[in-house]
C-alpha cells in the first residue's frame, strides 16, 4: 500500500510540476525573458482530436483535445507571428532560418476523428499536417491496448486479473483507482515481452465482453479512408512501423523490417513512399541511436521521437532524431500553448 501511496504522490506531483513550469514560463514569456529558448520553430505531436467524451477523464486524457482547443492554438501561433509549414520543408527551413518561427504539425496512429475533427480545423486555417500510420492498426489487426484498458477501467467496478503472483481483484470505483491501476498495467506491458503481454490484457479484456479488434476498427482508419485522407493538398501521411512496438526492445533486424514494411505499404496504398516515420512511443526507453541510424539507412529524411524541445540550426545533424511538443489534454489553454512556442519549459529543464 506504500508503494502504491508513493506511485500516486509521484504523478500528482508530476502533473503539478508540468503545470507549474507551464505557468511560469507564460509568466517569462509575457515579460519578453529568455527569447532564445524559442529556438527556429516546432513540431507539435497531437493524438486525438474530438469534442469531449467519457474517455477525456479517463486514463488516457493526455492524448485527446477538442478541436475548439485546436483552433484556439493555431490562432494564438498565429498571433506570435508563426508561419505553418509541411513537416518534408523542416529541415530546407532549418538550414535557410527566417526571423519568423515555424510551426509543423504531426498526429500518431491514423484515428478517424483526425479526418472528422482535425481535417476541419487545418482546413480552415490553410494549416499543412502529417499523420503517422502503423500498417497493423490501419488494417484492424493490431490492438490498442492503452484504449482497450482505459474502456475496461471506465466500464467495471472491479476486475480480476494475474500480474505474476496469483489472481488478484482490483477495485475501479474511484478515478484515482482507475488511472493507479491502468499504471500498474502499462508497467505489466514494459516488463514484459510487449506482443505476449498485450495478448494477455487482450484475453482479460475478452472476459469482461470487451473486442479489442473492435475498439481499433471502431477508431483507426482503414485503407480506403487513409487513401481518400491522403488525397487532401494539406495531408501528408508518414510511417510508425507495423505493429506499433517499442524498437528498443527488439532485434535489429525486426526493427528494420517494421519501419521498411510501413513505408512499403503506405506507397502501395498511395503511390507516395513517405520519407518521415514517427517512432512508436518515441520516448528514451522506446527509441535510440541504433533506431535514429536504422531510419536514416532506410531512406528516411526525417525521424521524430516524443521527447521535448524546440528546433534549431544543430537539428540538422540530426534529422531522423528530432524533438517534438505535445498538445496535451491536461493543459488546454491559451496561456500554455503560448508557453510551450516560446521554448522556455524545455530550456528550464536543461
Amino acid at each position: 500500500m506504500k508503494d502504491k501511496a508513493k506511485a500516486i504522490w509521484r504523478r500528482n506531483v508530476k502533473r503539478w510540476l508540468i503545470g507549474a513550469g507551464l505557468e511560469a514560463s507564460a509568466l517569462a514569456n509575457s515579460a519578453g525573458l529568455m527569447k532564445a529558448a524559442r529556438g527556429s520553430g516546432v513540431i507539435f505531436t497531437l493524438h486525438h482530436v474530438r469534442p469531449e467524451t467519457p474517455s477525456v477523464a479517463g486514463p488516457n486524457r493526455h492524448l485527446e483535445i477538442t478541436p475548439e482547443f485546436l483552433d484556439l492554438a493555431i490562432a494564438q501561433l498565429k498571433v506570435l507571428g508563426y508561419d505553418f509549414i509541411a513537416l518534408s520543408d523542416v529541415p530546407a527551413r532549418l538550414q535557410s532560418p527566417s526571423a519568423r518561427p515555424f510551426a509543423a504539425f504531426t498526429l500518431d496512429d491514423g484515428y478517424r476523428n483526425n479526418a472528422e475533427h482535425a481535417l476541419p480545423v487545418f482546413a480552415r486555417h490553410g494549416v499543412p499536417f502529417t499523420v503517422f500510420i502503423a500498417q497493423g492498426l490501419a488494417e484492424h489487426r493490431q490492438p490498442l491496448w492503452w484504449e482497450i484498458m482505459g474502456r475496461l477501467l471506465r466500464e467495471n467496478d472491479r476486475i480480476s486479473f494475474d500480474f505474476g503472483d496469483g489472481s488478484e481483484t482490483l477495485d475501479l470505483r474511484t478515478s484515482v483507482k482507475q488511472l493507479d491501476t491502468f499504471f500498474r498495467f502499462a508497467s505489466y506491458v514494459w516488463s514484459r515481452e510487449e506482443t505476449d503481454a498485450v495478448g494477455r490484457l487482450c484475453g482479460l479484456a475478452a472476459r469482461y465482453g470487451i473486442d479489442p479488434l473492435a475498439i481499433t476498427r471502431e477508431l483507426i482508419m482503414g485503407p480506403q479512408e487513409l487513401k481518400d485522407f491522403a488525397a487532401n493538398p494539406l495531408v501528408s501521411l508518414g510511417a510508425h512501423t507495423v505493429t506499433h512496438r517499442k524498437l528498443c526492445r527488439i532485434t535489429a533486424e525486426e526493427t528494420a523490417s517494421e519501419m521498411r514494411k510501413s513505408a512499403d505499404w503506405l506507397a502501395d496504398l498511395t503511390g507516395t513512399r513517405p520519407t518521415a516515420i514517427a517512432y512508436p512511443y518515441g520516448s528514451r526507453d522506446a527509441v535510440g541511436p541504433r533506431e535514429f541510424r536504422t531510419a536514416r539507412d532506410l531512406g528516411f529524411v526525417i525521424g521524430l521521437t516524443t521527447q521535448p524541445g524546440m528546433l534549431t540550426g544543430a537539428d540538422l545533424a540530426r534529422p531522423t532524431a528530432l524533438p517534438r511538443v505535445s498538445l496535451n489534454g491536461y493543459y488546454q489553454q491559451a496561456r500554455y500553448v503560448r508557453a510551450l512556442a516560446s521554448g522556455i519549459p524545455f530550456a528550464l529543464k536543461r
